[in-house]
């Protein structure tokens, strides 16, 4: 119970200093470093950040190489593995991202319409995305900017290490094949089989249950800190509906 409550107090202090990390009824409303010419409040913060996680990952897979670039499975993958992460420590995911189970695997659908640089995006979406960003072909992308660090809380960057860490050096097939030993993609894998569904969404509050015996929770927590930590995280999440 202490280590979950000092957890969450770090939560606190981490959107304190960094405003754009607040639950959802923020989202959008705070931007990093943009040109006068850029209209950054129309650039939602799952745009945002998702763009610099990917941009992370990339800089990361490259290792001082000059190309940076990523297989776009391989990335989706690593950044449920940070969300992951960051919700169970910290009360919230790193990207905000909507989340969906799909045959390969959970995936953050902002995020792969930012690596696919997609046409469902908003004209000032794709434009920001593509100054970090751009798509190779169907699988892969390549990082063409620096990171904005200011996007990207301590605590961000924390559990985007902890993925690549963990699990970066596995293939994108492998990451899948994990994935789908995790509880929030389970729990939806008979509706994307039995119905034939393209995708599922999934819920984050499902992201505190433990996944098969053997597999890393990203995370851990006990019984009683798990219960703690998922209380917490539905309170913040019943305030932040009220604003919407």
């Amino acid at each position: 119970m202490i280590a979950a409550k000092r957890a969450f107090s770090r939560f606190e202090l981490d959107r304190s200093q960094n405003p754009s990390h607040h639950v959802r009824s923020n989202i959008g409303l705070t931007s990093a470093k943009f040109p006068v010419s850029m209209p950054t409040f129309r650039i939602p913060a799952p745009i945002r950040k998702s763009t610099q996680a990917l941009n992370y990952f990339a800089h990361k897979a490259a290792s001082g190489a000059p190309i940076r670039r990523l297989n776009k499975m391989k990335a989706l993958k690593l950044l449920f593995f940070a969300d992951r992460y960051h919700l169970r420590k910290y009360g919230r995911p790193v990207s905000d991202c909507a989340y969906f189970a799909m045959k390969h695997g959970p995936v953050a659908s902002e995020a792969k319409r930012v690596a696919e640089e997609s046409v469902r995006l908003d004209n000032h979406s794709r434009t920001y995305a593509k100054r970090y960003l751009r798509k190779d072909d169907t699988y892969h992308f390549s990082s063409v900017g620096d990171i904005d660090l200011a996007v990207l809380s301590e605590s961000d960057r924390e559990a985007l290490d902890f993925a690549w860490q963990t699990f970066g050096h596995y293939s994108e097939f492998r990451l899948r094949d994990i994935t789908h030993h995790y509880p929030e993609w389970k729990k939806q894998a008979g509706r994307l089989r039995r119905d034939r569904h393209k995708r599922v969404a999934m819920h984050y509050s499902d992201f505190f249950a433990e996944p098969d015996a053997g597999y890393n929770p990203c995370h851990e927590l006990s019984k009683k800190d798990r219960d703690i930590a998922l209380e917490l995280y539905l309170d913040s999440e019943a305030v932040a509906s009220l604003w919407k």
